[in-house]
């Protein structure tokens, strides 16, 4: 016999409003920053606009993979496209770690002969530019911590404002002390600080990405909660991974033997799982006997009945 039941927590059309909203902020500060940097000739306003438009690219995979999380489940994805909102922050954090590569690249190349760069515009555009990014970031702040693909747009923005806060500082640098050296200084310094920061995201998004256990989910605690439900012998073929952000799913064999209510007993059971550990898409499966047929061991591929 097997059941599933869950509670189902649906809230995307905030997200994608706040995603909308803070690449279009974006968008339109890159565009005003890069006319500037072709005004003045400031090759580190067009370096600092190249790279927010990298940022505006996984922004915008952010706010398409928010908008694809609220299409209805279909014959062929029949759980819709939650997943985008996984596989948008695994791009978003490889987009981050390039720019980071790049910037320390190009920083280091700068060192031998740091070129000479008009501070004043450069310190306003930058100053706007912390505004701008701080902003957005509290845009994205609701509900950043349990969903990635906000948590990618977060941090995305809270480098881009510290980007520009480390451009101010190494205009005020050059303006006061002529200091050329500042510049490549604070973008391998500002390279460093964004790699470090984005490697936590990294890992969690292609683990998410894999189907891995999410980490504020112990899987022996989940075990151990199912064993000690009344009536339940043994759990197997328990699998637990992320359907898109905020969305857990749930699969279990329980062997149970008692002859009672078992939907009452499922639907208690998956209540105390949302509830507990936040699975919110549990699907159980009452066996009678002590084996399932198929459960060899857990590394042998499973077969579904």
């Amino acid at each position: 016999m097997g059941h599933a039941h869950g509670a189902h927590h649906h809230g995307h059309g905030s997200a994608t409003r706040a995603f909308a909203l803070v690449t279009l902020i974006n968008l339109a500060y890159t565009v005003l920053e890069a006319g500037y940097g072709f005004y003045i000739n400031s090759l580190a306003l067009l370096s600092d606009a190249l790279h927010n438009l990298g940022d505006v690219l996984g922004l915008g995979l952010a706010w398409a993979a928010a908008a694809l999380a609220r299409r209805r489940p279909t014959g062929n994805h029949t759980y819709g496209w939650r997943r985008a909102t996984l596989l948008s922050p695994l791009a978003n954090a490889i987009l981050l770690m390039v720019f980071s590569g790049a910037l320390g690249w190009e920083a280091m190349q700068r060192f031998n002969a740091p070129p000479a760069i008009p501070a004043v515009p450069v310190i306003v555009v930058a100053a706007i530019g912390i505004f701008v990014n701080l902003g957005a970031a509290w845009l994205m702040r609701e509900g950043h911590a349990r969903d990635m693909n906000k948590r990618g747009a977060f941090l995305h923005l809270i480098a881009d404002a510290a980007v520009s806060l480390a451009a101010v500082i190494a205009g005020f640098g050059m303006w006061m002390f002529g200091w050329s050296w500042l510049d490549p200084a604070t973008a391998l310094l500002i390279g460093v600080v964004i790699a470090v920061g984005t490697f936590g995201l990294l890992r969690d998004s292609f683990n998410a990405a894999m189907d891995a256990v999410p980490s504020n989910i112990d899987h022996s605690e989940v075990t151990a909660f199912l064993v000690a439900q009344p009536g339940v012998d043994a759990v197997h073929h328990l699998h637990i991974w992320p359907l898109g952000a905020g969305e857990v799913a749930l699969t279990a064999h329980l062997v149970r033997r008692q002859p009672d209510d078992h939907d009452a007993f499922i639907d208690a059971t998956v209540r105390e799982l949302d509830q507990r550990f936040g699975i919110n898409h549990a699907t159980l499966q009452i066996e009678r006997g002590a084996r399932c047929e198929h459960d060899l061991h857990d590394a042998a591929p499973h077969h579904s009945h």
